[in-house]
């Protein structure tokens, strides 16, 4: 009964593992029709998102099932309450690729991004899918100091989307209100996509350890700081 009960605990990390995955190829195939103006495209991003929806109801219940029946405690109750929140995280990185791709719609057959925020753009669409692949390797192996590395590694969208605003706020801007508005939207979607696969990882620290990422200290610091205290 209980090998039944790991195994399903198992597949809901399995199931999250699957959603990062579907949400970093809607976001990269969001960013594609973003900067190319590919209607088909952006039409099968929208549509997709209702897979990444079912496996997130899908994992609530089976979460919440679990809950009921198994009364977990400890580490088995860390990881089915986690689950629950890496899920909301992913399910609302999916709806981020989608608003991505709404965009490009909308346009049609125009791009609203112009040519000379392509680059900007591509990168972060680039840094988006990378964030959200390193957080589902995260869930997979467990792996506390690659958690730790994803706040780090969001820098850099973070300052894509100030120089993104350089842009929009320059005197020099000529392309009009409308689209400054798809590209701020655009911006703030990648920016949000990026927190919330940070936000994944910092739960995984808290599986792992039991303490939120804000408050863990890796053991190479801690025994640092214990050689110093120790010598002072």
């Amino acid at each position: 009964m209980r090998d039944a009960y790991h195994e399903e605990l198992d597949s809901i990390s399995d199931q999250l593992v699957e959603m990062a995955r579907l949400v970093g190829s809607a976001m990269g195939r969001a960013t594609t029709a973003l900067l190319d103006a590919d209607l088909a495209l952006a039409e099968s991003v929208i549509a997709a998102d209702d897979k990444i929806n079912a496996l997130h109801h899908d994992l609530e219940n089976r979460a919440i099932d679990l809950l009921a029946r198994q009364q977990p405690v400890a580490t088995d109750l860390r990881i089915v309450v986690t689950s629950l929140r890496m899920s909301s995280d992913l399910e609302r990185c999916g709806d981020l690729a989608r608003h991505v791709a709404k965009v490009a719609r909308l346009r049609y057959p125009e791009t609203a991004v112009p040519n000379d925020l392509h680059s900007i753009v591509l990168e972060m669409g680039q840094l988006a899918q990378r964030l959200v692949a390193k957080a589902g390797l995260v869930i997979a192996t467990k792996d506390v100091d690659k958690a730790l590395e994803l706040e780090q590694d969001d820098d850099a969208i973070d300052a894509l989307h100030r120089e993104l605003f350089s842009h929009l706020l320059d005197d020099r801007w000529q392309h009009g209100i409308e689209t400054a508005v798809d590209v701020t939207l655009v911006g703030r979607y990648y920016e949000r996509f990026a927190d919330h696969a940070v936000s994944v990882a910092k739960r995984v620290v808290f599986l792992v350890t039991g303490e939120h990422a804000g408050d863990f200290v890796p053991a190479v610091e801690a025994g640092a700081e214990a050689a110093v205290e120790a010598g002072a």
